[in-house]
């Protein structure tokens, strides 16, 4: 009998998956999001940058709100926080400060981090505080059935706005800098080896990392946000200089809505710990 001719049995190879460390960050928990969410190729994304950053469980701690990106700390085998609607950034914020030694990560939908949530993003990104921010960005509410969020485009039909939304949507992005984010980044969910790279650059910054993170609802955007159109559209922003000048920043952010990579990154900042403990030590 050939090699390849022998049978496969599951158990080998989930026992072959489990030595080779893949499993290390999955909770045995298993994932309730819909066939074919964009969802499962962030998490997969953050399992492989935690594994290559060879990132410390019990000392890692993931932060959600609601909505369908809620439940993500479940399935990750770290410290995770289930908070309320729109507090990840918060909650998270002041966990980072407790605990300074501690690797936080807040992770948001675009409903859950811009609407109701919105008002924390502006503050946690101008005090610099070191931690990282996943938005998953559908551009719908997904959890609550498909109603119309921040980020929905002009006049695309939902359940809450079925003549076409009124309201024009936030460039995610362009607000993080705005705010004065001293890390920003774009990535999609249909790329995970991009996006992990993105989640491990951003996890290495010392200062407010925010990561806007393309993906799709495939159970209520059938017409924005699809595969399809992800997959035609998006593209890498190749920046080879300028990653640390807002204005080509701001520009790239304006005129480039479903590029992936660095937008922004400047190392030279201190994180808002360092300036509260150097404030503490002159007096």
């Amino acid at each position: 009998m050939k090699e390849t001719d022998k049978p496969v049995y599951l158990d080998e190879k989930l026992d072959k998956v489990r030595k080779a460390g893949f499993l290390k960050y999955r909770s045995k928990d298993m994932p309730t999001w819909c066939p074919g969410c964009g969802y499962f190729g962030i998490v997969d994304a953050f399992y492989r940058a935690c594994r290559e950053l060879s990132v410390k469980r019990e000392n890692t701690v993931v932060v959600s709100g609601i909505g369908c990106s809620g439940r993500t700390p479940v399935f990750i085998n770290t410290y995770g926080f289930h908070t309320l609607h729109g507090r990840s950034v918060p909650v998270a914020s002041g966990l980072k400060l407790a605990r300074p030694d501690l690797t936080v990560f807040a992770v948001a939908g675009d409903g859950d981090a811009l609407g109701i949530g919105g008002g924390h993003l502006p503050h946690a990104a101008r005090k610099n505080i070191d931690i990282t921010f996943l938005l998953f960005d559908n551009s719908i509410y997904g959890l609550t059935k498909g109603q119309s969020s921040a980020t929905t485009p002009f006049e695309m039909a939902t359940n809450s706005h079925p003549f076409g939304n009124p309201d024009n949507p936030l460039n995610p992005v362009k607000l993080a800098l705005c705010y004065g984010a001293s890390f920003v980044a774009r990535g999609y969910a249909g790329d995970p080896e991009n996006l992990k790279d993105m989640i491990k650059a951003a996890t290495l910054h010392r200062g407010f990392s925010f990561l806007h993170i393309l993906t799709p609802c495939v159970t209520f955007d059938r017409e924005n946000k699809t595969w399809k159109n992800l997959k035609e559209k998006v593209h890498d922003l190749s920046l080879e200089s300028g990653a640390d000048s807002m204005e080509i920043a701001l520009d790239h952010a304006e005129n480039y809505p479903w590029a992936t990579g660095i937008f922004f990154h400047d190392k030279k900042r201190d994180d808002y710990r360092s300036v509260l403990d150097r404030l503490n030590s002159q007096n």
